[in-house]
């Protein structure tokens, strides 16, 4: 763990502002502080630190592996949920940055806009680091590649298959985390559900660079040919209208992650998701929707997602890992 702090300093806002040769590294520390927790070793390197956690967005997965790695690390947390930050709302994002800067070492931010984070960074003295905006998911993918290279053993030459609506903050980055490592991602949907193209353009100039390739297709059976990764999402992100669902759910419902998606891909392949999925009734807004449009799964069967070919739930745990290495990178 030599020169653990090799991004001290600096903000984690997005994959576009690292290199590759930076993202593996932060790959590889999680994967160190990883072996570490398994084995009782403790690296509470930034002990006495503190941090501040602000959630405009709620999470279960973001927020625990935030918290659990702080703790791990030695520091003290404190999370400002939708109603205990005045950010935007009484005090201006400049004015929150500067505040909190001179109080804590780190500071987290998971909500709405991208230029929200950015700006936050823009006035903040502390490393300030993106835990979703709609745009941007930069610690998820370090969690999901972390995943993928335990299971294939590297990144670079990986087909990682996007399955559903790729606008969005999941769609951009795994495809931006892909160009950066050489990867071969593909884009599968509908075409209005395309990342949009600027972004597509800025990858595959990434990936002359870096041996991988970007690519979009509708043909779901042509994208999945030779897939190492079959990745989805939600078909609505939070905070979008209810109205959404029925167009989305007729349009998306072809781009489903089933049994006869996976054949296509192959029985190496691997099933991934972000979460939290669809894949049951035994959610309230799963009962909902059944209850409107009488179906039962929505992006992944559960079929698939409970079967040996899914590692969700490794990508989970892998959440914290990753966090925990930009954290101790940047502090």
């Amino acid at each position: 763990m030599n020169n653990v702090n090799f991004l001290k300093g600096k903000d984690f806002l997005k994959l576009l502002d690292l290199s590759g040769d930076e993202i593996g590294a932060l790959i590889d520390l999680a994967a160190d502080f990883k072996e570490k927790k398994k084995k009782g070793i403790s690296h509470k390197l930034c002990e006495g630190k503190n941090i501040a956690l602000i959630f405009e967005k709620t999470s279960t997965r973001t927020r625990c592996s935030f918290e659990v790695a702080a703790y791990d690390l030695g520091m003290h947390v404190t999370y400002l949920d939708p109603t205990a930050s005045q950010i935007g709302k009484k005090e201006s994002i400049a004015d929150t940055a500067r505040v909190l800067s001179s109080i804590y070492d780190g500071i987290e931010y998971r909500g709405f806009g991208q230029e929200i984070v950015e700006d936050l960074a823009k006035y903040s003295a502390v490393p300030v680091w993106n835990g979703l905006t709609n745009e941007f998911h930069p610690t998820q993918i370090l969690a999901d590649f972390l995943t993928i290279k335990e299971r294939f053993g590297k990144l670079r030459g990986i087909k990682l298959v996007y399955m559903g609506d790729a606008r969005y903050n999941m769609g951009n980055s795994l495809m931006v985390g892909c160009a950066k490592m050489g990867m071969d991602f593909v884009a599968c949907a509908p075409k209005k559900y395309f990342p949009d193209q600027s972004l597509v353009d800025k990858c595959k100039e990434i990936s002359k660079n870096s041996g991988g390739s970007i690519n979009l297709e509708d043909n779901v059976a042509k994208a999945l040919k030779g897939a190492d990764v079959v990745y989805t999402d939600v078909w609505v992100s939070m905070g979008e209208p209810d109205e959404v669902w029925e167009e989305r759910i007729r349009e998306l419902s072809p781009y489903q992650v089933n049994s006869a998606a996976m054949s296509i891909a192959g029985k190496s392949a691997v099933f991934m998701h972000c979460l939290p999925a669809f894949h049951d009734l035994k959610t309230k807004i799963g009962a909902e929707i059944n209850a409107k449009f009488g179906i039962n799964e929505m992006e992944v069967t559960d079929e698939v997602f409970e079967s040996e070919q899914s590692i969700v739930f490794e990508e989970a745990e892998n959440r914290m890992h990753t966090i925990k290495a930009v954290m101790a990178a940047t502090l």
